[in-house]
């Protein structure tokens, strides 16, 4: 598979949200449309509707785990292999970065470990699109 890292960076840079950038590039690869994939993932960008929560790429990443491996009947088997990929994921994310809120990450408020330095977004989306690629593309 050629990789799409740079794809989702560029989608970002003209304008999609953090969110979008992440999940719209690799959608089509679970079988889902690229406007049905804007319109999912909008709500998403800058840490939910722009609040700074969980960041918005680490959300459209977990999207994408959701395509993946998602849970399609009842049951807490299914989800939990679901809530593992996510967490695995999202713990990469964190390891590197320092936190996985939008509001940290961007130095907007308190919270990030000793050591570790806010990042542009362009980075944020980069490293969840190699994170994709890696645990569910790879």
């Amino acid at each position: 598979m050629e990789s799409r890292v740079e794809q989702a960076v560029e989608r970002f840079k003209k304008g999609c949200n953090c969110a979008q950038a992440v999940f719209v590039t690799y959608a089509d690869r679970f079988g889902l449309d690229e406007g049905t994939a804007m319109k999912l993932s909008s709500p998403f960008g800058g840490g939910l509707a722009g609040m700074r929560h969980v960041c918005g790429t680490v959300s459209g990443m977990s999207m994408l785990a959701g395509l993946h491996n998602g849970a399609v009947s009842e049951g807490k088997e299914a989800r939990n292999a679901n809530y593992d990929t996510v967490k695995m994921m999202a713990e990469a994310f964190k390891a590197e970065h320092g936190s996985i809120r939008c509001g940290q990450l961007l130095g907007l408020e308190p919270g990030l470990p000793e050591g570790f330095r806010k990042k542009p977004c362009t980075e944020y989306v980069r490293i969840c699109a190699a994170l994709v690629e890696k645990y569910l593309l790879g």
